[in-house]
């Protein structure tokens, strides 16, 4: 039977960082206590209690959720500029001046709401991005005067030799001095096999070691390391990578200060003529109710929503409305090859057998050989025996090769499959087509030579024609992986731009660098910084590491490459119907606020009016719940 090897539990080894809940947030338990105030006022409003009752309420509702966008806003003023948060509170607070306590309600909720959402996708990012650190084992064994000696990560020095042994997390950067395995290494450079390591080869922090023992110089001090790198990277994108604001958001300034200007005057120019305090005020606070921007606020949600629901529906979860807003500015796409092009699941797809030597019984012998095994190439050769109805046939005297492959003896005779030691003949040929080579040698003779790749995803070509369909150019691809396989699975998929051999910071600068908006599309670790940096980044769901999906502002949840592309084109008409809705919703605005000044607007048709455009815009954008949208 095989032995699994598992990692051991390092003294002082750090466990992985806990994820806070919702209500471990302050924004979320505010507003939480001002949605539960808020309900029982309108209870008692609407159950006919009491009327202190409801106001003490629907006031109870105001502090909770409003202290924080008023302190916000107040701040603000000290600044000199002026936001709609405040000017939402000044209006909630207006409408209880009028006897309308229960809408200026409802309007704190509902920022109060948005608020502790938008803090606790800050607060679980921030928690995976800690998470990661975990990958990175707290203690390493120092080699020092022939002696072992178990030391903490951070204390270790460039110079210094640390060993590894099967099954452990590399402790640091470096270089193997002796030794030789196989490390898993996908969360770093996002290579789908274990690759093999000896004497000269580069290890990272926090790669899985495989059977062997390694014995490593350190190259570079635990804050330098690439995966701490990977960290600093993706929280300082997270910072630098200012929030696209809603479209209605980019006029906030001029019409906050607008309407309070405009509310003052309306106010202020009837007293300094005669008009009566409580009709002047009256007046006012009308102009407040119907200048007010919830129509506006309104005219951008429901269509951005309504597109997150529709893409929901399809398998991909849009984080929010910004982000729609974002792929809807996208103009260039990258794509990871490793997991999101491709399966990420090595298969056999050559088979070259040597003279006097059969295939079929060369698959059959190598199978034997594997069947043991816990490598990937290993079980992928078990697997193309069984997809060809061969035989698994019994082994014995198993015997794992770190760094290189298995060795068992199959009916008599001593089978090995094996890394080639020099790439020539058959060997030559599968790798010069971006395959990896794997040689079968039986009773010390070159049987066959197998050629292991990634399977492209079924709808990649698809999900490449809908990128240039959509941006107009074709879609780069970013890839740690070598050149010639990276050339390879373009070539299947339509893709020219191709670029190889790339660590994380690579990615990331090949991302900044393609000059426009960019939409990057990942799923490992390793492509997380790259996620952070683009303009809006895309992880694939099933298969996708903690902390891309955490980064990433969208998450595929079905695997479908080629709903990406759709989901973008849903985003763009979403963002055609924001720009309709704001004609309808200012239109009103325009003709009630002329009204109320020109004449005399009554309260009720002033909220009749400004409801209506609510509503009218609210049920224009509801339009992309159709299913005919998503298509």
């Amino acid at each position: 039977m095989p032995t699994t090897l598992t990692r051991p539990a390092a003294a002082g080894e750090s466990t992985p960082a806990s994820k806070r809940g919702l209500f471990a947030l302050a924004e979320a338990r505010w507003a939480g206590a001002a949605l539960a105030a808020y309900l029982l006022g309108l209870a008692a409003d609407l159950g006919g209690g009491p009327l202190w009752l409801s106001w003490a309420l629907y006031l109870t509702c105001y502090v909770t959720g409003g202290w924080e966008p008023a302190w916000a806003g107040l701040q603000a003023l000290r600044d000199k500029t002026l936001d709609v948060d405040l000017l939402m509170i000044v209006a909630a607070i207006g409408a209880a001046a009028i006897g309308q306590v229960s809408d200026g309600g409802l309007l704190i909720v509902i920022f109060a709401t948005s608020g502790a959402l938008e803090a606790f996708a800050t607060a679980r990012t921030e928690d995976s991005v800690r998470g990661l650190l975990d990958l990175a084992p707290d203690t390493a064994v120092l080699l020092r005067d022939g002696e072992e000696r178990t030391v903490r990560t951070e204390d270790l020095d460039v110079g210094d030799e640390i060993l590894v042994r099967p099954g452990e997390r590399i402790g640091a950067d470096g270089e193997v001095v002796a030794g030789g395995s196989e490390v898993d290494q996908s969360s770093i450079t996002g290579e789908p096999v274990p690759a093999a390591k000896t004497g000269g080869d580069e290890v990272f922090a926090g790669t899985l070691n495989g059977s062997g023992a390694l014995r490593v110089r350190v190259s570079r001090d635990a804050s330098e390391s690439v995966i701490a790198r990977i960290v600093a990277m993706v929280a300082e994108a997270g910072a630098t990578k200012a929030p696209t604001q809603l479209f209605i958001e980019k006029v906030e300034q001029r019409y906050s200060v607008g309407v309070v200007v405009a509310t003052l005057a309306v106010f202020g120019i009837p007293l300094l003529f005669g008009e009566a305090l409580e009709g002047a005020l009256l007046r006012a606070m009308t102009f407040m109710i119907v200048a007010s921007p919830c129509a506006v606020v309104l005219a951008t949600m429901p269509p951005l929503l309504s597109a997150i629901a529709n893409a929901g529906r399809h398998g991909v979860l849009v984080k929010s409305a910004v982000v729609m807003e974002r792929l809807a500015d996208a103009g260039r796409v990258a794509l990871d090859k490793t997991g999101t092009l491709t399966e990420g699941v090595p298969r056999v797809a050559e088979l070259r057998a040597e003279p006097g030597h059969n295939e079929q019984r060369a698959l059959e012998l190598a199978a034997a050989a594997e069947l043991y095994s816990e490598h990937p190439l290993g079980r992928a050769v078990v697997s193309a025996a069984r997809e060809r109805g061969l035989d698994v046939l019994e082994a014995t005297d198993f015997q794992a090769l770190p760094g290189r492959g298995v060795a068992a003896t199959v009916s008599g005779h001593r089978v090995e499959v094996r890394r080639p030691d020099e790439s020539t003949g058959r060997v030559a040929e599968v790798t010069a087509s971006g395959r990896t080579a794997v040689v079968v040698v039986v009773d010390g003779a070159q049987a066959a030579v197998l050629g292991l790749t990634d399977r492209l995803r079924p709808d990649a070509a698809a999900a490449v024609r809908g990128f240039r369909s959509l941006t107009g150019t074709g879609p780069t691809l970013l890839t740690g992986d070598n050149a010639p396989a990276a050339e390879r699975i373009a070539a299947e998929a339509g893709i020219d731009d191709v670029r190889a051999d790339l660590l994380p910071d690579q990615k990331v600068e090949a991302v900044r660098g393609l000059g426009e908006p960019a939409l990057a599309v990942g799923d490992g670790i390793n492509d997380a910084p790259a996620l952070a940096a683009a303009h809006v980044g895309v992880a694939m769901g099933r298969a996708g590491s903690d902390l891309t999906l955490r980064t990433a502002d969208a998450v595929v949840v079905r695997d479908e490459l080629a709903a990406v592309p759709k989901v973008a084109g849903l985003a763009r008409r979403a963002r055609r119907l924001v720009r309709q809705n704001l004609v309808i919703a200012g239109s009103f605005i325009a003709v009630l606020v002329v009204w109320d000044l020109v004449g005399e607007l009554p309260l009720p048709l002033g909220v009749a009016g400004h409801e209506g455009s609510t509503v009218l815009v609210g049920l224009n954008g509801l339009r992309l719940l159709r299913a005919a949208a998503w298509r």
